[in-house]
Formats: C-alpha cells, structure tokens, sequence
C-alpha cells in the first residue's frame, strides 16, 4: 500500500466515534465501454460489464472505514483466481487487500464524528481509471478525476493499463515522504493540475482533509464518467430581472451583478460544475469596493459572491454533465424564498418555476425582512432540517405551504422525489426573477 493512502486511512480511521450513524448504499456504476472489476475493502469484488452496477450496503450504527478501485483486463477462472493488468489484489476475484499500483482510490470513512462521512480521491497508488464521486443529495459537492492522465502521463511513469504514482516507481523520500519533510515535485503537480481534486501525494496541503457530508447520504461512484462536452463552447447561464426593482443577482461559481428591471447578466460555467447556485438578492448596498450588505440573500457583505447566501433566498441549483452527460437542475426553498423564479433550459428539456406569492402568504412564524424563511432557519430541528439523516424526516405543515405553492421546487432537505429535473448536457439556460 502506498504511504499516501496509508497516511489518508489512519486520518479516516483517527476520526472514529461511537455516535448515532445511518446506513449506507454506495452504488458502483460502469461508465467504460469495457468490462472492469470492481473491488472494495471491505466488500471483496465483481465483474462490472459496461453500463452496469455493482450497490454496496453498509451496516447502520457502525463506523466502516476503506476504500474502492476498479480493476482492468482480469482473467479468473472458477474459483475466482486469476489475475488484472491494474488495481490486482493477489490474484483474487473477492478482494481481501489492497490494489496492486496503478489503481484510483476512492477513500472513506463512514459514521465518525458528529455523524459525518469522510471521503478522499486519491492518486497515491497511481491512476488506472478516470472516476467521478457524486453524493445522492443535491447541493452537496462533488469529487472527480476525469483527465486522460493514461495518455498524459510521463513516460517514466507509464505502465501497461495506468499511469504509476512516482513513489511505486522510484520508491525515495522525495516522492514517498516517509519522514514527512517532503514537498511537491514535477510529477505531482501533473497529478494535481489534471484532478486537482484528488490527494496528489503524502503531504498535499491543497486537500489537507477529505471532503465530508452528513451520515446517512448515498452515494455513486461512476468510472469512466462522460467527459465534458461542448468545451468550446462552456454552458451558459443568461440571468435576468423582470422584476420592478433592482435585484443583485449572485452566483457560485459566479459572482455577483446588480441588475436594474429589465436587465440581464450572462455568466458561462465550466462543463462538469456540480453543486452550483444561483439566485438573487435584495435591498442592498454597497461601496465602490463592492462590500455592504443585503437584506436577502447576503453573501458575506460581498457584491461578487464568493460563499453561499444567507436565508432566506430562492434558489436555482445545477449540475453539469453529470452522469451519461447530463444535466441536474432545481430550485429549491430549502433557505426560504425571497424572489419569484422560473429556471429553463432553452432547448425542449422542461422548465421550472416559483411564482406564487409566498412572501405575501408566509406563516408568521416565518415571516422574515423581505422573505419567507424555510422552517429549519427558523425551528433547527431534526423535524425541519434533516440533520439525522435519511428518512429521518418528512413532509411537515410548512413544507406543504412551500410545495402546494411552488410543485416544482424543494421544499424540506429530503424532498427529492419530484423536485430534480435533467436534461441532456451542454445546453443554454436562463434564470429569470419575478417571471
């Protein structure tokens, strides 16, 4: 096992707790044209042929920490016993070890403290097979090493099927750190410019943690995701105010931009953001630095928004070429409403939209200066927000208002039966406040 995932697993593994935790599917899809192995320890192993899935359970109320990699151009016979060109664990079908090098890691640790999921991508075992990590709830970030880092790669790294990391291959303290004084090379920095993502060796400082989520989230693990499509020409999103006063719209990634009625704000985004938000804010003010303040929707005191807005806000949330290259969207009232929306791509996929006159018929107890808060700002309890993970929560009075009001919008953390709409990647979208 290389030290870099050795280190990464020991940190997973020191952040162990016995708290409430949740039950876990990680569902395991093959997006490659060709048929890979999938592995996982614990979990053993399966043949993977293209297009399908290999779901993973994991026991509730028990924190698990491991790891998951694909295997490639394995023969085994019956007994399951044999061999892979990439990501072998001696020679069995149902792994009991580690992968031998060239292999992607995915890294966890699940249920640890504070009821929290620990995820990492690492290269420190080499890369084998591009992969994307996407948790089940929507707004939640994203993990992804989708660079051909096979055609890529310096010679000296290349090996049949993958790309080595740097310490397989000359296995000293500059690349292997094994007094923990080492710092980024050459190699490396390959490794990191192309999954910046991705822990790039021991001591990466860029993701000095892996990144985390609430207990109880699903998720999928996509090998080979499709890559990015119209490249030269990046999505865009054109944002627009027809609404009789001036908004400052704001958008992560984005920015920020005040907009008169009547005027519009185009920003293009990287194909492959996932995670990301639009909406807008109101009643605001700022100096010629750009820092002041908002009524709704504040982002830090920022007129180009650099972190989430504070509540209430309506929300216009996205993902980009996602799985089989498509396109997630919603809107959302999870952080309340401020402003009437409508959130469509231009092509024939379906619009949605918000409209109704919430802030006018907002329950008192959710009245707010300029909007109509979600009942988790105002209550914050598990009732409202979720926090206890899956299935611990449900449709309450207040969602009801929010969802008999705005059918296409989200209105509780787990409302996500009819709220999410996709559409083929690559496309053009337009936001419009009080449509």
């Amino acid at each position: 096992m290389n030290l870099l995932s050795t280190q990464l697993l020991i940190f997973l593994l020191l952040s162990i707790t016995f708290t409430i935790s949740y039950a876990t599917i990680i569902e395991v899809l093959n997006n490659c044209s060709y048929t890979i192995w999938a592995a996982a320890t614990p979990g053993g192993g399966r043949q993977v042929n293209p297009y399908q899935t290999w779901t993973i359970n994991f026991k509730p109320n028990t924190p698990q920490t491991g790891r998951i990699w694909a295997r490639t151009k394995c023969k085994f016979d019956s007994n399951g016993r044999g061999s892979c060109e990439t990501g072998d664990c001696n020679g069995l079908l149902h792994c009991q070890s580690s992968g031998a090098s060239p292999n992607t890691l995915v890294v966890y640790s699940l249920n640890q403290i504070n009821n929290t999921d620990f995820f990492g991508l690492s290269l420190g075992d080499g890369f084998n097979l591009p992969v994307d990590f996407v948790p089940s709830t929507t707004g939640l970030r994203g993990i992804r090493c989708s660079a051909d880092i096979v055609g890529l790669c310096p010679s000296v790294l290349q090996v049949p099927g993958g790309c080595n990391s740097p310490c397989t291959t000359f296995k000293n303290e500059t690349y292997c750190c094994g007094s923990g004084k080492c710092e980024p090379t050459l190699y490396s920095k390959f490794f990191k410019d192309n999954c910046p993502d991705a822990y790039s060796y021991h001591l990466d400082q860029d993701l000095a943690n892996p990144f985390t989520y609430p207990s109880g989230t699903n998720y999928k693990i996509v090998f080979c995701p499709s890559r990015p499509t119209n490249i030269a020409n990046p999505p865009t999103f054109e944002i627009r105010n027809e609404c009789p006063y001036t908004v400052w719209a704001a958008a992560v990634p984005g920015g920020g931009q005040q907009l008169k009625s009547g005027q519009s704000w185009t920003i293009s985004v990287t194909a492959g953001t996932a995670g990301a938000r639009i909406w807008g804010r109101t009643n605001c003010n700022f100096d010629g630095s750009g820092r002041g303040r908002c009524e709704t929707g504040d982002c830090g005191g920022l007129l180009s928004c650099q972190g989430f807005g504070q509540p209430p806000n309506t929300l216009a949330e996205y993902a980009l070429n996602q799985f089989s290259g498509v396109d997630f969207y919603d809107l959302s009232l999870v952080d309340g409403f401020n402003i009437p929306m409508d959130f469509s791509p231009t092509g024939g996929c379906r619009g949605i939209r918000c409209s109704a006159d919430i802030n006018g018929q907002c329950p008192n107890l959710l009245r707010a200066p300029g909007g109509c808060n979600n009942p988790c700002t105002v209550f914050k309890t598990n009732e409202y927000c979720c926090t206890n993970g899956q299935g611990s929560c449900g449709p309450t009075k207040f969602s009801k208002f929010f969802k008999e009001r705005c059918p296409d919008a989200y209105s509780y953390p787990q409302d996500d039966a009819s709220s999410t709409v996709t559409c083929p990647g690559g496309g053009y979208y337009r936001v419009v406040f009080c449509p």
